[in-house]
Parts: structure tokens; C-alpha cells; sequence
């Protein structure tokens, strides 16, 4: 694991005990420090014994005098009881990301690549770390993406981290100055959590407050909100590469980087992986063999001629609108928890919808909705969606679960909503 001794002494709270939280633990654990964590699930709790930590709630016990606290970044700071108690007691909230900032200099030479955005971002990081991997340059993914980046091995000198950045982890982060930071694109998202859009669009503008101004930046300018950041950067002279958006690039050699949306993403891995000084050809060859994401855009089957596709990664309308727009007869499941009453974003793609089949909590709203525009049908179940679809589809066409929402009114994650999908495709057969 990566940790510090930095550390060592100190006392630490940590609230949340899921994967990034349970790193955190072992983590400051390894590098000295005193922690105290709790979790509501009695066997996260339980899986702590033995380790050293000490059992308890930090919303019951008394802040005062630790050194910081450890949220995870589903605990809603801008609410929650106990960031109200850690302020007024003076103790800093903090992620795994900036435990990870603050253990860099106890590493071997390395170079951190951060990338940000509302959509594409776990593309994107797994696109750059492949390429890298292509390459053989030694390099680990992680942040917002697979294994929390605290419980993995530290690199050789020479190594890069690619990490993927919520506005969440960024919120909690403080000292995480990128070698080469990136900001793909800033679309309306996870309002509840901030004071409207300006004040969600100016957290993910923070991962450039805290590079160094020599370091590169590298933001597709296609909003408004991502071109306002450029233009600051420009102000105060950062080394600034701009993707202007309506660019053309010949993606055939890309089987996963289909859509103008994968354009963009692969425009800026290879923004980073030039600003890293990887060559052309590895960058060429981390292109073409790139296997894409399992829950974005992932074909899982073809049965009867139709093809069944795994979209569950898109939680907004903005990250649904290019799956609509990428293939032409469309059977169009969507709905979950809302973030927004509207769909507007797709619009333009409902052309390609055959008919809709709208689950969830948001389903009857949807259906109302869409109604004007397509057939639909509220399904209820992504399971009697698959169903639904399975028997109306016909050769040629595409059954999209693409649902536009987040999952956590039916399911734990939009991964446990996907993995769902797929086994519903996989009774058809």
C-alpha cells in the first residue's frame, strides 16, 4: 500500500468504511498514525478487528484534537451532521486523494496525471493508463476508478498515476498538485450537493488551483462553463492545452472509441500521453487495442440479430445522448433515480429510438415525457425492460440500456445495475 510516515502520530478520524475509507484505514494504520473509524454496517465495522483501529462514531465523539477526518466521497459534506462538528472543532476534512498527496513525497519519482469532467472521465483514465501500459511504462489506476489508489503498491521511479477525480474527491482534496491535469467537459450534475451549477463547475476548476502553474493543463473547451476555466488559466499564464470542440478524427482503427464523445475523450489521452512524451506509435497502438469499459457502451450479446448493449455508466441525459446518437433503431431503456426532470440533452437523438421502456423511480415521469416523441412503455424492472425489448426488437436493431439516471433507488451502484442487465440478457438465451 502507499502511505507516509508523515503520519506517524498523528490522529485521525475516518468515517465510511467501503473500499477508499477501508484504505485510508490500513493505510495511515502503516504509516503510524492513531485512527479511530466507524461505519453503520456492523461487518465493516467487524472486518476492522485486529487491525489496530479503534471503533467510533465521529458524529458521538469529541473531534477535538485530531488531526483530520477521512470521508468518504458519498458522505454529503455540504449536509451532513458531522462536517458541521468537524468544522466547528477545527479539523480538516479530507479524501484518500489527499492522504495520496501528501504521501507523494515519501515516493519514488513519479508524475500524477488527474483527470476531471461530468462525462468521459473513466474513459478517458483507463484509455491514458493503457496507452502507458502499451508503452511499458509502469503506471497505476485508480481514484475514481478500480482499486483505491492508497491500497495498491507504490511505482518505481519513473511511474505514473492516473487518477480519476469526482467533484467529490476534489472537494476533499487540498494539496494534489497534477504533473498534467485535465478537464473534459463541466454539464449540469450532482446538484443536490453544491449552491447551483457555478459552485459545482468552480470544484471541478479547484484541480487547477492546486497545480503548479508550469505543470500542464489540458481542457476541451466545448461548454461554456470548461472554456470560463480556460480562459482564467490563460490569465495567469498556464501552460494550457485547449481542445476546441467540432475537431474530426478517423476513429475506424478504434473499435472502443466509437461516437464524437470517444473523439474527445481520445483527443485528450493523447494530449497527456504527448505531455508524458509517449511516442506516436505506442499511442497509436494504445488507440486501436483499447477494449473500452465493461457498463459503458459494452455489447454484452447478440441474440436473433439484435444487439443488447450496456450503457449503465450513463447517469445523466448528457453522458445518455451519444449512445442514442450511435445507433440507428434503438429499444431505449431508461429511467432510475433522476437528476434532472428533464431530457433535453437526448433530444436530438430521438429520432433513433424505436421505443422507450421506462423503469424506476423516474419511470412514469419519463414515459410522460417521452411520449410525444416515441412509444413507451413503463417497464417498471430493468428485468421486465430486457423482457419487453427482447420481444419487440428485430434484427438489426439495438437494445440500449442507457437509463439517463443514477441506480441507488434500485440498485446499490450503476455497476450492480449493469451487472443486472447483463444477466437479464443472458436469460433471453
Amino acid at each position: 500500500m502507499i502511505a507516509t510516515p508523515a503520519w506517524r502520530g498523528k490522529r485521525y478520524a475516518v468515517l465510511g468504511l467501503a473500499r477508499s475509507g477501508a484504505a485510508a484505514v490500513a493505510a495511515l494504520l502503516a504509516g503510524g498514525a492513531e485512527v479511530t473509524a466507524w461505519d453503520t454496517d456492523p461487518a465493516r465495522r467487524e472486518a476492522l478487528s485486529g487491525s489496530g483501529a479503534a471503533l467510533g462514531d465521529p458524529e458521538a465523539i469529541e473531534l477535538g484534537g485530531f488531526d483530520g477526518l477521512i470521508v468518504s466521497p458519498g458522505v454529503p459534506i455540504n449536509r451532513h451532521p458531522v462536517a458541521v462538528k468537524a468544522r466547528g472543532a477545527g479539523v480538516p476534512i479530507i479524501g484518500d486523494i489527499e492522504l495520496f498527496a501528501q504521501a507523494r513525497a515519501a515516493l519514488p519519482p513519479h508524475t500524477v496525471v488527474g483527470i476531471t469532467g461530468t462525462n468521459g472521465k473513466s474513459t478517458t483514465t483507463a484509455l491514458v493508463h493503457h496507452i502507458l501500459q502499451t508503452a511499458e511504462i509502469p503506471s497505476l489506476m485508480g481514484g475514481n476508478i478500480g482499486l483505491p489508489i492508497l491500497a495498491q503498491p507504490p511505482l518505481a521511479a519513473g511511474g505514473v498515476y492516473v487518477l480519476e477525480l469526482s467533484s467529490y474527491q476534489i472537494d476533499l482534496t487540498f494539496t494534489l498538485d497534477c504533473d498534467v491535469a485535465v478537464l473534459l467537459n463541466v454539464t449540469p450534475d450532482h446538484l443536490d450537493r453544491y449552491d447551483g451549477f457555478q459552485a459545482y463547475a468552480a470544484a471541478k476548476a479547484r484541480l487547477f488551483a492546486m497545480q503548479n502553474p508550469a505543470h500542464a493543463a489540458i481542457i476541451s473547451i466545448g461548454d461554456d462553463a470548461s472554456a470560463a476555466i480556460a480562459r482564467k488559466l490563460s490569465a495567469r499564464g498556464e501552460a494550457l492545452t485547449k481542445i476546441a470542440p467540432g475537431f474530426c478524427m478517423d476513429q475506424s482503427r478504434w473499435p472502443s472509441l466509437q461516437g464524437p464523445h470517444n473523439a474527445q475523450n481520445a483527443l485528450a489521452a493523447i494530449n497527456v500521453c504527448e505531455a508524458l512524451g509517449v511516442g506516436n506509435a505506442a499511442i497509436d497502438a494504445g488507440l486501436a487495442s483499447f477494449a473500452g469499459l465493461d457498463h459503458r457502451m459494452q455489447t454484452v450479446a447478440v441474440h436473433s440479430g439484435v444487439t443488447f448493449v450496456n450503457d449503465s455508466k450513463a447517469t445523466n441525459p448528457e453522458s445518455a445522448a451519444p449512445a442514442l446518437g450511435s445507433f440507428a433503431r434503438i429499444h431505449w431503456i431508461v429511467g432510475g433515480q433522476a437528476k434532472s426532470d428533464s431530457l433535453a440533452p437526448c433530444a436530438p437523438h430521438f429520432g433513433n429510438v424505436v421505443r422507450a421502456y421506462a423503469i424506476g423511480e423516474a419511470g412514469e415521469r419519463f414515459a410522460d415525457l417521452l411520449a410525444a416523441h416515441m412509444t413507451v412503455e413503463v417497464s417498471g424492472t430493468l428485468a421486465a425492460a430486457v423482457a419487453q425489448a427482447a420481444t419487440n426488437a428485430r434484427p438489426g436493431d439495438t437494445v440500449l440500456l442507457s437509463p439517463a439516471c443514477a441506480s441507488f433507488d434500485q440498485f446499490t451502484d450503476f455497476e450492480a445495475r449493469g451487472r443486472a442487465f447483463v444477466e437479464a440478457v443472458g436469460a433471453l438465451a
